[in-house]
């Protein structure tokens, strides 16, 4: 059975050694014949799991090998969902944040990536040509992070290169329709803001897509809360598949420009310190009242997106180069952006606010519940609910240290 209390903030070798040492100390309160009863029992255990974890990996490198060779959207539905179903097994017997993100990002790049390879040569056999100038796809929201969980969506951009005329941009739009088609048969759902490149703000030419960016930071669009938005989307931005090269310039070029334009950066700071967090009076945890969510709060936006949210504000503002969260906390912490404590502290706040997070999506997965967002505190045992608490306690202690740098009145 996994662990309800995971000390997230200690590397693997220092569990190991924790758990070690704990057994040592053990040991010496046996009998003879007890400490061998012990010695057999976490052998057999440490067998068991080995042989399960062994047998995962292989299921695991199966279906992704099968991806490769796939030629219908169909059979990468039926591989997708199978993966999602065999993280989701590892995930309920480990609690294992990190490697969920991890597994659930790799494999739906190699998704993503083999349905861009389809949906090309359909394009071509139905008469439209191969793709006449290189491309890329790029990711941004929790994929960019490299944060995937087993309930995704659509954040993707395209951008293609110069040169190609209004012919390569006709051709680029119907690619997009496509491939945003595609991958809804593949089992990625179509984002409900139309963050996709089917959509013309989410696709253009590297010279395009750069005159859009700096019509964003100088606010020549009139739209100032859509620019905001889309400048955070794109905080996250990472290549997917395509020509890693002009992904690379096109995301260089927005970590550049977020960083040469404060007041743009300002404005993020300043509404990710607005964040409401599920705090109340005494900094008691914060429910809804009445309604159909009473006595539950809305865990993804008053708890973990500002966390999210608040990190990334620092790492833009300090030039670091990762996207994953906890990454980003790592290099804070080692360009002294962060004290030791306040990494740590928020790094459990990440772990055990998206450990909930993907506890939700397993319940709507499996049926018992329709929503994956809504959190009943009071449904967990003490000790979890004061970690939650604590959590929120520490994103509100990060609001105000941005609060303070960004001098935000």
């Amino acid at each position: 059975m996994p662990h309800g209390n995971i000390l997230v903030q200690e590397s693997s070798a220092e569990v190991l050694d924790n758990v070690i040492a704990r057994v040592r100390d053990f040991m010496p309160l046996l009998e003879r014949g007890e400490t061998r009863r012990l010695l057999h029992s976490l052998i057999g255990g440490l067998d068991r799991e080995m042989v399960w974890m062994q047998t995962l990996s292989a299921r695991e490198t199966d279906l992704r090998q099968q991806v490769v060779v796939a030629t219908e959207y169909h059979l990468l539905k039926g591989v997708h969902d199978a993966l999602n179903a065999l993280e989701m097994e590892r995930f309920l017997k480990t609690l294992s944040v990190p490697a969920l993100h991890k597994n659930c990002t790799e494999y739906r790049d190699v998704l993503a990536g083999r349905a861009l390879e389809l949906v090309a040569q359909e394009m071509e056999s139905s008469g439209k040509g191969a793709p006449p100038l290189s491309f890329a796809l790029i990711s941004m929201g929790s994929d960019g992070r490299e944060e995937q969980t087993l309930i995704t969506d659509q954040d993707y951009l395209v951008v293609y290169e110069d040169g190609g005329g209004e012919a390569a941009d006709d051709y680029f739009r119907e690619f997009s329709e496509l491939l945003v088609e595609r991958l809804a048969e593949v089992g990625f759902k179509k984002c409900t803001g139309d963050i996709m490149p089917s959509n013309p703000t989410w696709r253009g030419s590297l010279s395009q897509w750069k005159k859009r960016l700096l019509a964003i930071v100088r606010y020549e669009f009139a739209d100032y809360a859509k620019n905001l938005m889309d400048l955070i989307v794109l905080s996250d931005a990472r290549y997917v598949a395509g020509d890693r090269e002009l992904a690379s310039n096109l995301v260089r070029s927005i970590r550049s420009l977020q960083q040469d334009y404060f007041h743009v950066l300002w404005g993020m700071a300043k509404a990710a310190t607005e964040m409401k967090v599920a705090l109340g009076f005494l900094k008691r945890l914060w429910t809804e009242g009445s309604g159909e969510h009473k006595g539950e709060f809305n865990l993804k936006l008053l708890a973990w997106a500002p966390l999210v949210m608040n990190v990334r504000i620092l790492a833009i503002n300090q030039a670091v180069p990762a996207t994953s969260t906890l990454q980003r906390i790592e290099l804070l912490e080692k360009e002294k952006s962060f004290s030791t404590t306040m990494a740590g502290g928020l790094k459990d706040a990440y772990h055990i606010l998206t450990r909930h997070r993907i506890l939700l999506q397993i319940k709507v997965i499996k049926g018992i519940a329709k929503d994956s967002y809504h959190l009943n505190p009071y449904q967990l045992p003490t000790a979890e609910r004061e970690r939650i608490r604590h959590a929120l306690l520490r994103i509100e202690e990060l609001q105000k240290t941005i609060h303070v740098n960004f001098s935000i009145m």
